[in-house]
């Protein structure tokens, strides 16, 4: 089974939890706080492995949690930080924020890896916060949570040549007959329901990749037949290589079948029309064929290269096969993401405004409690240790500091009143 698409959930580690501890040595006078600061939680790591193939791995495990860093310790003794948690992927996947539609990474070479979901840093020991006015303080930090998010992965065959056409032009007999790849071939529409790659080899010692994509039908940018779901794996390619059924065999007028699945590519991606693109009229060993492609080459106003082949005879494939190789090696990659510019060698950093995101927000329950949400607070809160009374009482300051008693009062909040943080109530007080 292919599968070139699938959503998961990824957690990078939460940090470990910093310490309060004193020293109880002898001949140390005056100890002081020795509570160490946890360690950072594992990042999630997407690594390219190119022994790969398929997102198939992805079905069966969608979710995948860093391990957290180890906790602070006394004698000031750092927590040890989580290893990565490094997860392999095939060449060619394009990871996406589910929720923002954001392109995480772009991930082609073997070993390439990209940072999905960053641990959090270890909460801090009770060492940290010694000041003057206070030497032996009993507060700590819980470690920061570990970013979580919900991913799209998608697989972008990396191919230099994509085959598009109707089903049954033979784009499966061409890529068996000009490389070793041995697609399935038989007399019917979609036969070929997986991509297939095969390494092309030209005699004088070139080659490129040919992908044989599933059959474009009118409507298949909309999802109509199977072409919809393989559309993405042309994006990558260079050159797109347009195989015509020149016999008219099915009834279809070649001209026509030729601005049908232009019309497809442009609707899917614009982009896809500014690749060179090579016509090849199939089947020209067939009756009729030479008829046809007379009148073909008057209906097309494009100055795209046509070549009369026969996939079955072998007929004109060599001419092709040259022809194919010369522009892919004169045509550039085209980049599915803005990379970052270079300027003299060095990398222009591209910096976007990002909105700050709201603090808090308050709604309230149908019970009447009130319900404090948003990234901020809801972080501060699991970076505190309720087990001290001093941590407690700094998590107050913070909340007043941000002006959260403040809105609450504005929203009708009364001394007894109780309000919820996470699954987490307590009594607002005046």
């Amino acid at each position: 089974m292919f599968v070139d698409q699938v959503k998961i959930y990824v957690k990078g580690g939460d940090g470990g939890n910093g310490m309060v501890a004193f020293r109880r040595e002898k001949y140390v006078p005056n100890g002081g706080p020795a509570g160490g600061d946890g360690g950072r939680g594992a990042n999630v790591v997407f690594e390219v492995n190119e022994g790969l193939r398929t997102l198939m791995d992805f079905r069966y495990q969608r979710h995948f949690k860093a391990p957290r860093g180890e906790h602070g310790m006394s004698k000031n003794q750092h927590g040890k930080n989580a290893k990565d948690m490094i997860v392999k992927v095939p060449p060619g996947t394009v990871v996406t924020d589910a929720e923002t539609k954001e392109v995480i990474a772009d991930l082609t070479e073997h070993g390439q890896q990209a940072v999905i979901a960053r641990g959090g840093r270890g909460g801090r020991g009770n060492t940290r916060f010694s000041t003057p006015a206070n030497p032996a303080p009993e507060l700590s930090e819980n470690g920061e949570p570990g970013q979580e998010k919900d991913v799209i992965l998608e697989l972008k065959l990396l191919a230099d040549v994509g085959l598009v056409g109707f089903p049954s032009v033979g784009k499966s007999t061409l890529l068996s007959v000009v490389s070793a790849a041995r697609p399935k071939i038989a007399e019917y529409h979609f036969t070929t329901i997986v991509p297939n790659l095969g390494m092309v080899e030209t005699g004088d010692g070139r080659s490129f990749v040919m992908a044989d994509l599933p059959g474009l039908i009118e409507g298949a940018h909309a999802g109509v037949g199977l072409g919809h779901q393989f559309l993405r794996h042309i994006e990558r390619t260079r050159v797109i290589v347009h195989v015509i059924d020149m016999a008219s065999m099915e009834g279809r007028d070649p001209y026509e079948d030729y601005l049908t699945i232009n019309k497809e590519l442009k609707e899917y991606n614009l982009r896809l029309t500014e690749r060179p693109q090579i016509i090849v009229a199939n089947k020209m060993d067939m009756p009729e064929a030479e008829d046809n492609l007379v009148i073909f080459k008057e209906k097309l106003q494009e100055d795209h290269p046509v070549f009369p082949i026969s996939a079955i005879t072998r007929e004109g494939l060599r001419d092709l096969v040259f022809a194919i190789t010369d522009l892919v090696e004169s045509t550039p990659e085209f980049p599915l993401t803005e990379d970052i510019e270079e300027e003299d060698g060095m990398h222009r950093v591209v910096y976007r405004h990002e909105e700050d995101k709201d603090m808090f927000e308050i709604t309230r329950d149908s019970d009447g409690t009130f319900v404090l949400s948003g990234e901020t607070i809801e972080k501060l809160f699991k970076m505190t240790n309720f087990a001290s009374e001093e941590s407690t009482r700094k998590f107050a300051r913070q909340m007043r500091g941000m002006g959260i008693d403040d809105a609450l009062r504005e929203r009708g909040a009364k001394d007894g009143d109780t309000v919820r943080i996470l699954k987490y109530e307590f009594e607002f007080v005046e």
